[in-house]
């Protein structure tokens, strides 16, 4: 019985893309990609999906509370029976009663070694701020923004000449690669999660 993913965008959908793949490459075994649900109209990670031949959804969130849009996407997810929730450049805070209902089932990643730089534009926070490290998380998702549990991190260095497109070229590059390895953590179960800690088991 293949796991089922479900992706949750608002743009591009790069890292679907690179999920996508792995799933396709046998790198996320017995395992496959749902559904593609995106809360804009003509996000181009839809029409990546589509030409891929996977079913999606647009559930367009203009003027609709949290909550209300939220359940709108929850019983797609319901109906499409996912394991697992991936947010791929999903510009949406979620509602409690999400977070809830598919607690430690959903994962997010993010452009920074959270718990620094945090929010939009991390890339450039960090480059403002000087550090010489940067790099991307993979975590659980709860109520709080970028704040879940870290499943995994990447490092990249700053160079003196890095810009921030240069820096999230070189992120992006390890995002493809953490969040297929993460997803398969979660998937087979070989973690255990003790606090704020996610132990790997297996």
């Amino acid at each position: 019985m293949k796991k089922r993913i479900g992706v949750l965008l608002s743009g591009r959908g790069s890292n679907f893309e690179a999920l996508a793949e792995s799933v396709a490459a046998g790198r996320i075994p017995n395992a496959e990609i749902a559904v593609v649900i995106s809360n804009r109209e003509g996000a181009p990670g839809i029409q990546r999906a589509e030409a891929r031949g996977i079913k999606t959804q647009v559930i367009s969130s203009k003027g609709l509370e949290r909550e209300v849009y939220d359940r709108q996407v929850a019983a797609v997810l319901d109906e499409h029976q996912v394991d697992v929730i991936c947010l791929a450049g999903y510009m949406r805070l979620l509602s409690p009663f999400f977070v809830a209902k598919f607690l430690n089932r959903i994962l997010n990643i993010h452009p920074s070694l959270l718990p620094s730089f945090p929010g939009l534009e991390s890339q450039r926070q960090a480059l403002e701020y000087g550090v010489k490290f940067a790099g991307c998380t993979v975590h659980f998702v709860d109520e709080n923004l970028d704040a879940g549990p870290i499943i995994l991190q990447a490092t990249v260095p700053i160079l003196d000449g890095d810009t921030e497109a240069t820096l999230s070229e070189k992120i992006l590059k390890e995002e493809h690669r953490i969040y297929s390895q993460a997803v398969n953590i979660v998937l087979e179960g070989k973690y255990k999660i003790e606090g704020r800690r996610v132990l790997r088991t297996g």
